[in-house]
């Protein structure tokens, strides 16, 4: 009786190669990630560039700051106060935190599906970038989102008095949302890693 030839495996492992490679596609996306974090960068100096014009008495980058955040008074401002200043510095927080989110999802995202960064032993190498997988990814993403989510928040609440109750209402619950959203991935993530580990 003759013994059946095996199928050839080249094709098929052109195939898988070929497959394989098509994660190359994604590379584009995050060399356009990183354009974004400039595009954030400088809208951060210009903040910063207003707020210290207006710190010694610039009127026009002083009303080009009220503009930017959205303040309003009854009364005319002509010099930088507390309020105006805490809504300008937070809101320079919360560009500092939609940049470390697109770090976490760039240098993240492209070692966990694109390919190694192999930054063993690199001094400035992240921690996190250690034990970092699709599943840590998406509970730190979440993490991140809270925590922008909360700035917002607050900023909202500052300048209370310009928004309808609706709005405070909704970005709440909104923010609630968020919340609640991060909790589960992080207590899915949990059960999945406890189900994993050998008993």
């Amino acid at each position: 009786m003759s013994k059946q030839t095996p199928a050839p495996k080249a094709a098929n492992s052109s195939l898988n190669s070929f497959i394989f490679a098509s994660r190359w596609l994604q590379l584009p996306l995050y060399l356009g990630l990183i354009a974004a974090q400039a595009v954030y960068v400088f809208h951060f100096w210009v903040e910063l560039v207003h707020l210290l014009e207006a710190a010694f008495g610039n009127q026009h980058a002083l009303q080009a700051l009220i503009g930017s955040i959205g303040y309003k008074s009854d009364a005319p401002i002509t010099a930088l106060n507390e309020t105006v200043i805490m809504l300008v510095v937070l809101g320079l927080i919360d560009v500092v935190m939609i940049s470390n989110l697109l770090i976490m999802v760039i240098v993240g995202g492209y070692e966990t599906f694109v390919s190694r960064l192999n930054l063993e032993g690199h001094p400035d190498q992240p921690e996190w970038l250690d034990h970092v997988n699709a599943s840590v990814l998406k509970v730190k993403l979440g993490t991140a989102i809270i925590g922008i989510s909360s700035i917002h928040l607050l900023k909202t609440f500052i300048n209370a008095a310009n928004y309808d109750e609706k709005v405070l209402m909704w970005q709440t619950l909104i923010h609630v949302a968020f919340l609640l959203s991060a909790i589960a991935i992080a207590y899915a993530d949990r059960l999945m890693s406890h189900h994993d580990k050998p008993h």
